[in-house]
């Protein structure tokens, strides 16, 4: 193996990026590796080819984890880079200590490789729409970011059907948002147009306003105070989601939840924000319609050479163990339907989230799903049980700027309740990679 000096040069970096056995660690925010310029730089994004593990990740989470999760080992070659030379150098040292063979650190990337645009970069397409607590606290003090144009904003704290989560602490002027005044408690699919033209108008929200959504990752101290489960982040997602389609301009999620609001050390409220209602949402409903689809548009996909339906289910869901509900009875898997992969059971995400819940690298996403053949080239339908799953991949699929995904709405629920429709079950014939 070639052993690098310790600081490399932007040539230097260059050579090294060709070789298969390098990796380029980010450390910077995670926003800032998706798009944000968090130091006014004149190109936002990362690197191309670089891996996001921020700084911050060292001081919580067990670092051997995240390096397994990016399949980082010892004797990979490894180049670190972020806005502070001494954070880099600090990692630089960690790694050697702990056995890793050739860490190098890159401390040109504002000067040189930013300021130079013939080195190529890479963004989340609509970085803006996942936003981080800095840039929602300057909304909430009055300030005027990027990617807001001072319309009305609306912050919503995500519940499924319980106000004592929000009342347990939000964020300060933020209003709770019941995900069953979104969507059905009968089917779980997105209310009716006419439903939505009457509901939004009474969260203050129009057709105009900039709504960021977010939700809890975890029950506060006092658990007696819930009867149920709260909709955290997926409740969130889901409301994101529903927004969109209804033709909300501005929908923004908050990456990370109220763990990351809190995490900066952002205080929550426990006092009641009043809600101003609007008039009229003002533009007829859905203002995307292609976001959600139903059964038997679901069927044209399976059928169809430049579609696809991908199941966002955990593996025993898809070949048919476990239902995944206690109210849905059958199992099995729509027939044709692409592993999709959620993660552990009907109620984690964990291979679409980062070890601290903010969304995964959008890289690598993108990545586990080529290899099942899902691509942006398609019209991509994303289902899950209800709807929740789904829409956490759709949005994934949305914030990376694909031109055609949508969300099969009904998902298993709705299809297993039609005897006149197919099903499978087993270990699928054909090879399933991202298993």
């Amino acid at each position: 193996m070639t052993h690098y000096p310790r600081e490399v040069s932007t040539q230097k970096l260059l050579e090294i990026l060709e070789k298969s056995d390098s990796v380029l660690i980010d450390i910077r925010p995670i926003a800032a590796y998706n798009g944000w310029p968090l130091k006014q730089e004149s190109r936002g994004g990362h690197i191309k080819g670089a891996t996001t593990i921020p700084l911050k990740w060292t001081k919580y989470i067990d670092f051997k984890d995240v390096l397994n999760t990016k399949g980082i080992t010892s004797e990979k070659v490894i180049v670190i880079y972020g806005y502070d030379t001494e954070n880099a150098e600090w990692l630089a040292n960690k790694l050697t200590e702990s056995g890793y063979e050739n860490v190098s650190v890159y401390k040109k990337f504002l000067e040189e490789w930013v300021a130079n645009p013939d080195l190529p970069m890479q963004r989340m397409e609509r970085y803006q729409q996942l936003v981080y607590p800095d840039w929602l606290n300057s909304i909430i003090e009055g300030e005027n970011p990027l990617h807001y144009d001072g319309n009305n904003f609306v912050i919503c704290h995500s519940h499924y059907g319980y106000e004592t989560d929000y009342d347990a602490g939000h964020i300060p002027g933020a209003v709770p948002l019941n995900t069953n005044d979104l969507e059905s408690e009968r089917t779980w699919n997105r209310r009716t147009p006419e439903e939505l033209e009457q509901i939004l108008p009474k969260y203050g929200i129009d057709k105009d306003s900039t709504v960021i959504v977010y939700g809890r990752f975890s029950y506060p101290d006092n658990r007696d105070m819930y009867p149920g489960q709260a909709a955290g982040h997926l409740g969130a997602i889901r409301c994101a989601a529903i927004l969109l389609y209804a033709g909300v301009k501005d929908v923004k999620i908050l990456n990370g939840g109220l763990t990351a609001w809190k995490e900066e050390g952002y205080k929550v409220t426990t006092e009641r924000t009043k809600i101003k209602p609007r008039n009229a949402f003002g533009a007829e409903i859905p203002g995307r319609p292609e976001i959600f689809i139903d059964t038997p548009k679901a069927k044209e996909l399976l059928a169809s050479d430049d579609g696809d339906l991908v199941s966002i289910r955990s593996w025993e869901e898809f070949i048919g163990n476990v239902s995944g509900y206690n109210y849905i009875e059958k199992t099995g898997r729509i027939p044709g339907a692409i592993f999709g992969n959620c993660g552990s059971d009907a109620y984690h995400m964990e291979n679409y989230r980062n070890l601290d819940n903010t969304m995964r690298d959008f890289h690598e996403i993108q990545s586990h799903w080529a290899e099942n053949g899902i691509t942006p080239d398609k019209h991509i339908a994303f289902y899950c049980g209800t709807g929740w799953r789904g829409s956490e991949a759709f949005m994934n699929a949305y914030l990376m700027g694909w031109p055609h995904v949508s969300v099969y709405d009904g998902g298993w629920f709705e299809w297993s309740n039609n005897p006149a429709n197919p099903i499978e079950r087993g270990v699928p014939e054909y090879a399933v990679p991202g298993k």
